[in-house]
Parts: C-alpha cells; structure tokens; sequence
C-alpha cells in the first residue's frame, strides 16, 4: 500500500494496489498488516456508508469529543469527494489548518483523518458514496460541528455557495471561534 503524508503530517493518502485485468480489478483495501504498518489502527469499532444525491453535497465539518473522539478511514465506492480534514488539537503546529484531497472510485486512494481532526466532504459527481471504517463507536452526546465555510478556517471548497446542499445541522454549526477544543 502506498501512504503519503500530506500538508498536515498525521492526515494520510493512501493508494490501496489495484490488479486489473480484463475483468475489471481486484484490490485489498483493509489488511491489518498494512494498516498496522503505516502507523493506523487496525481494529475498527464499525463501518459507515453514506449516499449524497447531488453534486456540491457538504457533509461536515463532523467531530467527536473524547471519550469517543474518532479516528475515519475513508474512501469512495462511486464517484468523486472532496475530503478535507481540520486540525482541532490544541498546541499542534497545524491548530486550525486544512488539508484536503480528492478521492473517487477509479482512483481507489483513502485518506485516514485521525481523532483530533474535524472531517467533511464534497460531492464532485451525481450520486457518489463513501464508506468509512471509524475506530470508536458514534455517539450523539459526543457529536459535534464546525461551520463549513468559516473564514477563519478557510477552506477552499471546489464549489459555488450558492450551489451548495446542506443539512441544517452543518447549516446552524457554529464558528471556529467559538471552539474550545476537547483535543
């Protein structure tokens, strides 16, 4: 498996390898050794899937507080994400930073969003999903949101405002300001 930092060391690409033939393809995307080897966990609590009909679908900014913070393996079975993750962890170097990625499901790359880290995407295609394994358990007293589009995070997302389809809860999420960040 290939694994690449990006711009925030502890968010990670990672390229599962792909065998085709003319069949199509076969590639192992959770293997324990792999995982364990570049530094991830390597078991996970449970497996999300999520479907979003239209293209310039946000979903986040998403975080849980400690004691069920949660660590998402991510990755697209149909169409094309913008994946970005936030650093919340207070002292980092990279406080209140963004790093993003497109994912999609020709290029079958993951990104692995630690706990500490707010995480959301956006929907380059019609009808795409994602799956993601999280290595905590959900918790709705735990689940918490930062604003989309603040400007004090200032994430660069490759769509119009205006074009944008979001539920209320992202809606009404509150600030970067006003975070007192549980990390």
């Amino acid at each position: 498996m290939q694994v690449e930092a990006l711009g925030i060391p502890d968010i990670l690409l990672m390229t599962p390898p792909r065998f085709r033939d003319e069949r199509g393809f076969f590639s192992e995307v959770w293997s324990r050794k792999a995982l364990r080897a570049a530094g991830l966990p390597s078991d996970f609590e449970q497996e999300n899937h999520s479907l979003s009909r239209a293209v310039g679908t946000i979903r986040g900014l998403h975080y849980q507080t400690p004691p069920v913070a949660q660590g998402k393996l991510v990755r697209v079975v149909r169409g094309r994400i913008f994946d970005v993750a936030v650093d919340l962890r207070r002292g980092s170097s990279s406080y209140g930073q963004w790093v993003g990625a497109e994912l999609s499901a020709d290029d079958g790359r993951m990104i692995w969003i630690p706990a500490g880290f707010a995480h959301g995407f956006c929907t380059l295609e019609p009808d795409t999903e994602i799956v993601y394994l999280v290595d905590a358990p959900y918790s709705a007293a735990n689940n918490a949101g930062l604003r989309w589009n603040d400007p004090l995070i200032g994430v660069d997302w490759p769509v119009h405002e205006e074009a944008v389809v979001l539920s209320q809860a992202d809606r009404d999420a509150p600030g970067f300001s006003a975070l007192e960040s549980p990390f």
